[in-house]
C-alpha cells in the first residue's frame, strides 16, 4: 500500500515528517497591527485582535497617543480578544524585526529609519520600565528594544 524509502519508512509517514516540520510561528503583535492598519485603510470604525499582554500595552500607548479611540477585552473561553474602536489616524504601522537594540543615544537615528518624518509617528519601545515610546524613552534617557512603529 505505501511505498518504502531506503529507511524502511513509508511514505506515508514521510509526508506527515514533513507537514509538522514546515509549521511556522505565529506572531500575535504582527496580526494584530496588520489587522488594524488594513481596518483604517478601508474606513471601518472597528475591529477585534486576539489578546496578548504585548498588545494589551501597545493598544494602551495608541490611546493615549490618540491613534485608537478605545479598546474593550472580551473574554471568550480561550484567550479572548480586543475590541479595538479606530479613530481612523492609522497611515501605517507594523512590527520591527528583528527587534534591534538601541541605545539611549541613538533614538533619532531610528526616528529616521522608521518615521517618515519629525514628529509625525511613534516608535514601541520595550524597556526595562515597560513598554512605551521613543519620545518617552529620550526624555527618561534609557534604551530598549524596537517593537512597532505608527504614523
Amino acid at each position: 500500500m505505501s511505498a518504502e524509502d531506503a529507511s524502511g519508512r513509508s511514505e506515508r509517514t514521510l509526508v506527515l515528517e514533513n507537514t509538522v516540520g514546515e509549521w511556522m510561528a505565529v506572531d500575535h503583535l504582527s496580526d494584530a497591527l496588520n489587522t488594524l492598519k488594513t481596518h483604517e485603510g478601508v474606513g471601518q470604525r472597528e475591529c477585534s485582535v486576539k489578546a496578548t499582554k504585548i498588545i494589551s500595552e501597545l493598544l494602551r500607548v495608541f490611546k493615549e497617543h490618540g491613534y485608537v479611540k478605545d479598546f474593550v477585552f472580551n473574554d471568550d473561553g480561550r484567550g479572548g480578544f480586543y475590541t479595538v474602536i479606530l479613530d481612523g489616524r492609522i497611515n501605517n504601522c507594523g512590527v520591527i524585526k528583528p527587534r534591534f537594540a538601541v541605545k539611549r543615544n541613538e533614538w533619532a537615528e531610528k526616528e529616521q529609519e522608521f518615521i517618515p518624518g519629525v514628529g509625525v509617528g511613534l516608535l514601541i519601545i520595550s524597556t526595562p520600565e515597560g513598554i512605551t515610546t521613543n519620545r518617552e524613552a529620550e526624555k527618561k534617557k534609557i534604551g530598549g528594544r524596537l517593537l512597532a512603529y505608527v504614523y
